[in-house]
């Protein structure tokens, strides 16, 4: 049997490093939208005005930016929550890569959502526009949506054994 344990410092570096790099694609994201929006790239103090037609909707910008926060919160989050999982070994592994697998395959192909003009939401486009683009788009979407329950199964499992591992603290109150 494993040894059970709570997450190691490098485990937690690792989900942080790739919570920032969700926040850097996110933040790079939002400059495409931006000079999207003003259909040219201004870096006002510097006197460059460069016309650009860069494709994509707002609607389309704002699910990829967003994912980019949102996904990245979540892994920087577990890098600290990790401290009060009691998981093996294995399981921290598994869980660190199914969160990967979870924040970088719901970013990024949203955000190949706005330069295709699909939403790969169904096969075949169901309501929406139907491509090639579209379907390996929604089948790049099937791991995340596998693997955003094992982590949060995982977490949780691990959130529980913790606390069970303290034991109860009668008389302590809740602090």
């Amino acid at each position: 049997m494993s040894e059970n344990l709570t997450i190691s410092k490098r485990l937690q570096a690792l989900f942080f490093l790739n919570g920032l790099g969700l926040f850097i694609v996110g933040i790079l994201f939002g400059w495409a939208w931006f000079f999207s929006l003003l259909e040219q790239i201004v870096l006002w103090p510097l006197p460059v005005q460069i016309d650009v037609q860069i494709p994509g909707d707002s609607r389309a910008y704002r699910m990829g930016h967003m994912e980019a926060i949102t996904q990245g919160l979540l892994l920087m989050a577990l890098a600290f929550g990790g401290q009060f999982m009691w998981l093996s070994k294995k399981q921290f592994n598994l869980l660190f890569w199914s969160a990967l697998v979870t924040g970088w395959m719901f970013t990024l192909p949203a955000m190949a959502n706005t330069f295709f003009g699909t939403r790969g939401l169904a096969f075949g486009g169901g309501p929406f526009k139907a491509s090639l683009a579209n379907d390996v788009i929604y089948l790049l979407g099937w791991p995340p949506v596998l693997c955003v329950h094992i982590v949060f199964g995982l977490a949780a499992f691990g959130v529980v054994r913790y606390l069970r591992m303290l034991g109860g603290d009668e008389g302590q109150g809740l602090g």
